[in-house]
C-alpha cells in the first residue's frame, strides 16, 4: 500500500428536467467518491476542471474545497459529493484534479479522469468514464 493513495470514483448524469438558465443549455450533475487507500490522512484543499463541449468550447473552474468543504479523510475514509455544471452542447467532458495536504505535511496532486458527459446518457444509461 502506498503512503498517498487517492482514488476518485466518478458518476456524471444527464438532468433532462433542469429549468434551462439560458437558450441551448445542457445541464449535467458528476456524484465523486474520493477515498483514502494510503496511510496517511490527507485533506482535500482545492479543485481544478477543465470542461469542455463538444463545439470545443472550454471551461477552466479552480477553487477552494468541494460543495464548500475541505474533507480530511482518514486511511479508509470516503468523502462523497454531487455537484454539476451547464453545457452549450448534448455532450462534452470534464477532466481535473484534487490538490491535497497529508497530515504528515506532503502536498500531492490526485488527478480526475476524463468522464464524458452525455445527453442521451439518462437514467440507466450513465456516462462513460475513459481512463
Amino acid at each position: 500500500m502506498s503512503k498517498y493513495q487517492i482514488h476518485i470514483q466518478v458518476e456524471p448524469q444527464y438532468l433532462p428536467d433542469a429549468p434551462e438558465t439560458e437558450p441551448a443549455s445542457y445541464a449535467f450533475a458528476y456524484t465523486i467518491t474520493v477515498t483514502n487507500h494510503g496511510e496517511v490522512a490527507a485533506q482535500l484543499i482545492s479543485r481544478h476542471w477543465l470542461i469542455n463541449d463538444a463545439r470545443g468550447h472550454a471551461e477552466e473552474v479552480k477553487g477552494l474545497g468541494v460543495v464548500g468543504q475541505q474533507p480530511l479523510l482518514k486511511p479508509g475514509e470516503s468523502f462523497q459529493y454531487t455537484s454539476g455544471c451547464r453545457l452549450r452542447t448534448a455532450s462534452g467532458t470534464m477532466r481535473g484534479s484534487y490538490f491535497f495536504v497529508a497530515e504528515d505535511g506532503e502536498r500531492f496532486d490526485v488527478p480526475i479522469p476524463l468522464f464524458l458527459l452525455e445527453a442521451h446518457a439518462g437514467p440507466g444509461h450513465p456516462g462513460r468514464i475513459l481512463h
